[in-house]
């Protein structure tokens, strides 16, 4: 059956993040889940941070393909749909804005570490960690909670097919909600990037005033500038994760390319980049650091030692 170029394309697209999503989402759950790395509150963020990523992977890919088969009539329960429009919608938001809000614990997290030196507890601070996402999640589903609330199904009538009907999901606020949701928006764009960068300025001062009294030939300068280049990425990654982030945004203030079933090229490129931030888990924390690279060869080593165990067991 002939389908149009833009369900091609978004077809194409939706193939490769599902893959990609999935293997960074697994790749990270599996390195995170180790206990040594969970001794502490950054253990805890990053595997809750993976968990989201794995749970939007999967979310992401049902929604579209239950999109393309209610386009094709495949799908045409109208009680089915309509629950996966209010559904899936509301989860995928709350995953999205919990992944930012988890990062940005991890950045808290390295300067509190870094603040407090020797009297870092990491037991303290993995029961904290624990209390804060369970805070996060609360307060990041009751700012979403307008979104299942807004959204409902209409029916697009093709008058040079009378037979063939598309149902579309939509949401759609007054304009006073509209101010409300745009400010929420905001506030979890905005805040996680804040705390990233500030966390990242205060990990560097704290950091370079401590190897001020130990290497006393040196200037504070020349240390600033050492460590700005040492930990470079901890700048460089949450703002790239804020460009990816923009059109998501900048469809909350644009909200008629939300409402309107034919604005879909515009719709189709914001759509997809909100999804690339939670694929790059692997890349912005696990990579970059030693230590966590060191855990997940082991854990690679490990599980690949248990299959060749069953496999000849098996045999």
């Amino acid at each position: 059956m002939y389908q149009p170029l833009i369900i091609q394309i978004s077809l194409a697209l939706t193939i490769i993040f599902i893959v990609t999503g999935l293997i960074n989402a697994i790749c990270c759950v599996m390195t995170f889940q180790n206990q040594t790395i969970r001794e502490g509150g950054c253990g805890m963020y990053l595997l809750g941070s993976s968990i989201t990523t794995l749970f939007t992977t999967i979310m992401f890919g049902l929604k579209f393909w239950i999109l393309l088969l209610s386009q094709m009539t495949t799908v045409s329960n109208r009680s089915f749909l309509q629950v996966q429009c209010i559904s899936f919608g509301f989860l995928l938001r709350i995953c999205l804005n919990m992944h930012q809000w988890l990062n940005a614990c991890v950045a808290l997290e390295r300067a509190i570490t870094v603040i407090k030196g020797t009297t870092f507890v990491k037991k303290k601070s993995k029961q904290a960690a624990r209390i804060v996402i369970l805070i996060l999640l609360l307060v990041v589903g009751g700012t979403s909670i307008q979104d299942p609330i807004r959204r409902r199904l209409i029916d697009e009538e093709n008058f040079n097919d009378i037979e063939k009907k598309r149902i579309w999901c939509v949401i759609s606020y007054s304009p006073s909600l509209q101010i409300f949701n745009t400010i929420l928006q905001n506030i979890h764009f905005l805040g996680p990037l804040l705390i990233n960068l500030m966390s990242a300025v205060i990990l560097i001062i704290m950091k370079s005033s401590q190897q001020s009294h130990a290497q006393r030939m040196r200037t504070y300068y020349d240390l600033i500038r050492e460590n700005f280049h040492q930990h470079k990425h901890l700048f460089i990654a949450p703002v790239l994760l804020v460009i990816l982030a923009l059109p998501r945004s900048i469809m909350t203030f644009v909200s008629k390319c939300m409402k309107s079933a034919n604005e879909s090229w515009l719709f189709l490129v914001g759509y997809f980049i909100s999804f690339i931030p939670p694929m790059l888990t692997f890349v912005i924390f696990i990579l970059p650091s030693k230590f966590y690279k060191k855990e997940f060869h082991k854990t690679i080593m490990r599980y690949r030692t248990y299959a060749r165990t069953r496999l000849h067991v098996i045999s």
